[in-house]
């Protein structure tokens, strides 16, 4: 899908330059970032600034067009984190360590679906908490 110039520079900005998700800076990518429908298109989001969101492509590929997840003993779907409308400290904080520890089960869905805790991607996060760049 198409995102005009002008409106992927509104959702970069407004991301700071950061994953909307993850929070890894786009500069220290080695792959591009992506303009990620929120909510899929096949699920009726729309091209528009508040469904849209800044994500890394381990994020967004992992996400697809996904927007719930069963966690182990719940039986109802539980929605991922929306950066439009949660805040990203209230569901997740960041140890030492690098590892991204869920406060909810919003951020248990999305770390479990996202992947944030893959081996590599703790092992960046760990460099970069350790170089103050994160």
């Amino acid at each position: 899908m198409y995102i005009p110039e002008t409106l992927r520079q509104i959702v970069i900005e407004r991301a700071q330059h950061r994953c909307e998700y993850c929070k890894i800076f786009d500069i220290y990518s080695f792959l591009s970032f992506h303009i990620e429908h929120i909510i899929s298109l096949k699920h009726g989001g729309l091209s528009e600034k508040d469904n849209l969101a800044y994500s890394c492509p381990i994020c967004n590929l992992n996400k697809g067009s996904d927007i719930a997840t069963f966690l182990e003993s719940i039986t109802t779907p539980i929605r991922f984190y929306n950066p439009r409308i949660d805040t990203w400290s209230e569901h997740f904080k960041i140890e030492d360590t690098g590892l991204i520890i869920a406060q909810t089960d919003i951020g248990k869905a999305t770390i479990k679906i996202l992947d944030f805790n893959h081996p590599d991607a703790i092992i960046e996060r760990q460099i970069l908490l350790s170089s103050n760049m994160f």
